[in-house]
C-alpha cells in the first residue's frame, strides 16, 4: 500500500523539497559544483530552515544507497524521483552529488549570499502568500470573475485571514525592496502566477506598491459606534 503522509515525511519529506526545487530546471549539477536549482535550494534553506539541510543530506544519501526494489515498487511504498532530464542509470550518482554538495556546504559553512530568486521554486518558496494572491486572484480567469483589479484585491482581503493579509503586505514590501527593473518585476509576477497585466497606467512595480499600501490600511469598523 502507498506510504502514509507521516511515513512519507519521515523518509522523504526533505528530499521532496530538494526535488521540487528542480521544477522547470535541468539537473545540471556536477561532482565539482551544484547547479542553479540546488544553489537556489541551499540559498533559501540556509536563510530560513538551516537545520533541514542535514535532513536533506541524509535522506538523499539513504535513497541513493537503497533505491526502491521490486517489492516496494509493486506496493507503491516508495518516493518517485521526478524526471530531471537524466538517463535512469545516472540518477543514483546524481543523488550522491546532491548529498555531497549539501554536506560540503554544511561542513564548510558555504552559504550562498542573499540574491533575487533564480528559479520558479525559489520565487514561490520566498514569496508563498504573494504566489497564492497572484495565482489565485489574477489568473487568466480574473476578468470573468471580477469587474476589475480593485474588485479582485477587495475579494482577497474579504475572504482571507487578516494575518495572511499582513504576511502578503510584508512580502510585497520585501519584493519591492529588491529594487529590480520593470522587466524583472514583470518576470517576477509571472513566475508567481499572475496571468493578466496590471491595470493601466501602472507598471508591475507601481501596481504592487499600490496594492501593498491599500492592504496595509485598516478596515473601517462600521459596527463600532465610536468609529468616526
Amino acid at each position: 500500500m502507498p506510504l502514509s503522509p507521516l511515513e512519507h515525511d519521515r523518509r522523504y519529506g526533505e528530499l521532496d523539497h530538494v526535488m521540487r526545487a528542480y521544477t522547470g530546471q535541468t539537473a545540471d549539477d556536477t561532482a565539482d559544483a551544484p547547479g542553479q536549482a540546488l544553489t537556489a535550494y541551499l540559498r533559501h534553506t540556509w536563510h530560513t530552515r538551516p537545520w533541514a539541510l542535514a535532513v536533506a543530506e541524509r535522506q538523499l544519501r539513504e535513497y541513493a544507497e537503497n533505491p526502491p526494489g521490486r517489492l516496494r515498487l509493486r506496493l507503491g511504498e516508495f518516493y518517485a524521483i521526478p524526471d530531471v532530464g537524466l538517463p535512469e542509470g545516472q540518477v543514483q550518482q546524481w543523488l550522491f552529488h546532491l548529498a555531497d554538495h549539501i554536506r560540503r556546504s554544511i561542513d564548510n559553512g558555504e552559504v550562498p549570499p542573499p540574491a533575487t530568486p533564480a528559479t520558479h521554486w525559489e520565487w514561490h518558496a520566498r514569496f508563498p502568500e504573494l504566489g497564492q494572491f497572484l495565482g489565485g486572484w489574477f489568473s487568466q480567469d480574473m476578468p470573468d470573475e471580477f469587474a476589475d483589479h480593485e474588485a479582485a484585491v477587495a475579494d482577497y482581503r474579504a475572504t482571507t485571514d487578516p494575518r495572511l493579509v499582513a504576511r502578503l503586505v510584508g512580502e510585497l514590501h520585501e519584493l519591492l525592496a529588491l529594487d529590480l527593473d520593470e522587466a524583472d518585476y514583470a518576470l517576477a509576477v509571472a513566475e508567481l502566477g499572475m496571468e493578466v497585466d496590471p491595470p493601466e497606467p501602472y507598471t508591475p512595480a507601481a501596481w504592487l506598491a499600490r496594492v501593498a499600501g491599500h492592504l496595509a490600511q485598516p478596515l473601517p469598523d462600521y459596527g463600532n459606534p465610536d468609529t468616526p
